[in-house]
């Protein structure tokens, strides 16, 4: 089935092909005017259209939705034709959409039994003993009770005075649909009202995701699809995480909208090679630069920090420093269609200037420190909390300086031990990656290799540049080049600062917090973390 997109700002409107990919998702940014662009799709598609909101059928005021495809017109279609088992006074689509499964099962039961009633009369006037009863016919209520407990295991629906009443395996106790939470409501929703589409009809689900929890996000989407595989579904998201669970659906990515023309500015989506799905649907609808980072996105500090930081980013976090690189040089290649930068952060670590300067060339910010740990331990950050808390600065700062010079001298060797195998790992990948004539060849080469790239050469002139740096007192230079995850704690700088605790939480949070409230420090510190990055 061919499926001819809303009018097109730059050209001729857009045909999606559904019959291969039965997914059409929309995204774009808040008030690009996506929601809008599904409503022309709906009218476009008349009676072919299927409209479900759980967000507008649990909370939304009692309008009715009585175009063709919605629950409510098929509520007022039932009401109106003078159903002896519904009422026409019910309020709110998700009530609706229950009474409408309800109606149905009665209208079911009495055609089952005037069936048998009618078939066992036959049987008597032609003299045989008892009719065969047919069997009850599985209804919609019947399915949707079947996959919600699938989606709720344990969970259990009973039918009791002509209304449904839920309870739990592990009670005896029991509630109706109103004591459900606000994600049962909406599951129950979704399952229900998908049943009632059309054959063969074009299912458009606004905010797919809303109020569902992220683990049972996809499982429902997938069991409703299954359910409905004559069907197409179109979802309208901004949470554009859900795109990623849909497969291999189509995704129209929507970037504006002329109200006056009727007429938007879209384009329709593919996977970039390189780049992980999520990723790349997750920067679409942002109307910022985008900063790929290290961490997990929930626990790490880097996705605490750097969104403070820098605010006028779409901060995305990847995981691992590889990834970073990778989508940030990916992001880049494709500029020409989506228009926006994108800039990577990864640790300095041990990496060398010649190393630091490549990456800086390719978009990857690197910071004058080794690691995220020694942000929080720049000069002007201490000094700033210090400050703060009503301490001398220049006290709290000598402190702390004292500590971490301390532990640096302590650590000197196997620091540069660290960074001398780093070097020489480096040096051997790069070299190693030659074309030899053949085997002889390249045992001579591994050979030569140790004494070419003189480890020991390394190790010494390391050690030499970081007591320069203890005697010196040069605290930038250690920051630099120190790794060393326990060194916030270690050099007792919460305390230093006046904080009630000591420890490296209590530290981090603070200045968290004092860069989210944007208490008096927050532009210093702002400023100085910005600064070790170059940009000013």
């Amino acid at each position: 089935m061919k499926l001819t997109l809303p009018p097109r700002i730059s050209g001729r409107p857009l045909e999606v092909d559904t019959s291969e990919n039965r997914q059409l998702i929309i995204i774009g940014a808040n008030g690009s005017g996506k929601t809008r662009f599904a409503n022309r799709m709906m009218a476009d598609l008349g009676a072919a259209a299927f409209r479900m909101s759980a967000l507008k059928a649990l909370y939304g005021k009692d309008e009715e939705d009585l175009t063709p495809g919605s629950i409510d017109s098929l509520y007022r279609e039932a009401t109106g034709g003078g159903s002896t088992f519904i009422r026409n006074d019910i309020k709110g689509e998700f009530d609706r959409m229950l009474a409408l499964m309800l109606n149905e099962e009665m209208l079911n039961l009495v055609a089952f039994k005037y069936s048998n009633y009618r078939r066992n009369e036959v049987s008597e006037h032609k003299g045989e003993k008892g009719g065969r009863e047919s069997k009850l016919p599985v209804t919609r209520l019947d399915r949707m009770v079947r996959l919600w407990q699938r989606v709720f295991p344990g969970n259990k629906v009973l039918i009791e005075s002509g209304r449904m009443i839920f309870g739990s395996e592990r009670s005896d106790d029991t509630y109706s649909s109103s004591k459900l939470s606000a994600g049962e409501r909406a599951v129950l929703y979704y399952i229900g009202a998908a049943m009632f589409a059309p054959q063969g009809a074009t299912i458009f689900v606004e905010s797919p995701d809303m109020l569902l929890h992220p683990s049972s996000i996809r499982s429902l989407w997938d069991r409703i699809e299954e359910m409905r595989r004559d069907c197409s579904f179109v979802y309208i998201t901004h949470d554009l995480s859900f795109a990623s669970t849909r497969g291999d659906g189509v995704t129209v990515w929507v970037k504006s909208c002329a109200p006056s023309l009727e007429q938007w500015d879209y384009d329709i989506m593919t996977s970039a090679d390189g780049l992980n799905d999520e990723v790349y649907l997750a920067i679409l609808g942002a109307r910022k630069p985008v900063l790929f980072i290290e961490g997990d996105g929930v626990n790490s500090i880097d996705a605490k920090l750097y969104p403070l930081i820098f605010e006028e980013y779409t901060v995305k976090s990847l995981g691992g420093c590889d990834r970073v690189i990778e989508s940030t040089r990916t992001f880049n290649s494709l500029r020409a269609f989506h228009n926006l930068d994108a800039f990577g952060i990864v640790d300095r670590d041990r990496r060398n200037e010649a190393e630091v300067n490549y990456l800086r060339g390719k978009k990857i910010l690197v910071p004058e420190v080794a690691e995220i740990e020694n942000i929080f331990m720049l000069e002007a950050v201490i000094k700033a909390v210090a400050r703060h808390f009503h301490r001398d600065q220049n006290e709290a700062f000598a402190k702390v300086k004292k500590s971490i010079m301390r532990l640096f001298e302590t650590d000197l060797r196997q620091q540069a031990l660290m960074h001398t195998r780093h070097q020489v790992k480096k040096t051997v990948e790069h070299r190693i990656d030659g074309r030899f004539a053949n085997i002889g060849k390249l045992e001579e080469h591994i050979n030569d290799l140790c004494q070419s790239i003189n480890p020991r050469g390394i190790y010494e002139e390391y050690c030499r540049d970081f007591r320069r740096y203890v005697a010196q007192g040069d605290y930038a230079a250690v920051l630099k080049v120190y790794n060393r995850k326990t060194m916030i704690s270690e050099s007792h700088v919460a305390r230093a600062c006046g904080l009630r605790r000591d420890d490296k939480d209590t530290y981090i949070r603070a200045i968290l917090s004092i860069l989210k409230e944007n208490r008096d420090p927050a532009s210093t510190i702002r400023e100085a973390i910005r600064g070790v990055f170059g940009i000013e």
